[in-house]
């Protein structure tokens, strides 16, 4: 038996699981010079969070009286703004061909109900005891954050005991607190968690997000609450701040 022979049962791939944090871009009409225009005020706020930000676009929730917008055309207009459209969510039979037609996949509408699909989902099993939940120590940081800077909390909290430069950005995948003035970007939740939280001395940041929802600094100067300590939730898909 030669060498290649031996090769030929390798692997050479595995399949992974994986959580990843991806934006959903719905849509409730389909008026793509308006959408053109009202995403152009998005990212001028908050130019690097939507570099190369992986995307869905949310098509389920398109007015049902309006017509159908080509697909490729709104690509093209995500492409503008740095958006990279990964799937499409819908159940419209024009918007699936369509989606077909580009090699995109397609998702369930955001209501459907879910679930896994594999070969053994005919044989009966017994019951597993659910896993013993991993305790990850908070990150706490000492000093200021500058602008450019990016720090992380895998698994946990992020505490941040000094002011937040602009330009500067937290990221955690449990909660983030700032003892001080939050004037950068803070995005908590990063892998789902919509429990996390966001709490801060000083809200003038030029982003806040919990588990992919957020609202940029255009949005939060219109609050009273601008400036001033506030906490930071997610509810029902939409960012609650209340004063601390």
């Amino acid at each position: 038996m030669n060498q290649p022979d031996l090769l030929i049962n390798d692997p050479v791939f595995q399949f992974k699981g994986s959580m990843l944090a991806v934006t959903v871009l719905e849509l409730t009409h389909s008026d793509l010079d308006r959408l053109r225009q009202q995403l152009a005020n998005k990212v001028e706020q908050a130019p690097n969070f939507f570099r190369d930000t992986p995307l869905i676009l949310g098509l389920d929730k398109l007015a049902g009286g309006e017509s159908r917008l080509a697909l490729s055309d709104l690509m093209q207009l995500c492409r503008e703004f740095g958006l990279r459209t990964l799937a499409v969510r819908t159940e419209h039979p024009d918007d699936i061909a369509a989606a077909n037609a580009l090699d995109l996949a397609v998702m369930p509408p955001s209501n459907a109900r879910e679930r896994s699909i594999t070969p053994q989902d005919s044989v009966p099993r017994a019951p597993q005891k659910p896993a013993e939940p991993v305790r990850v120590p908070s990150k706490i940081v000492r000093t200021p954050v500058r602008g450019g800077q990016q720090i992380y909390a895998p698994g946990g909290d992020l505490i941040v005991l000094a002011p937040v430069s602009a330009g500067a950005e937290l990221l955690a995948d449990g909660n983030i607190h700032v003892y001080g003035p939050l004037r950068g970007r803070a995005l908590a939740g990063v892998k789902g968690d919509q429990s996390a939280g966001i709490f801060c001395q000083g809200l003038n940041a030029e982003l806040v997000s919990i588990a992919g929802v957020y609202k940029v600094a255009e949005d939060l100067r219109r609050l009273p609450h601008w400036g001033k300590s506030v906490q930071v939730s997610l509810s029902d898909e939409m960012l609650n701040i209340l004063l601390l």
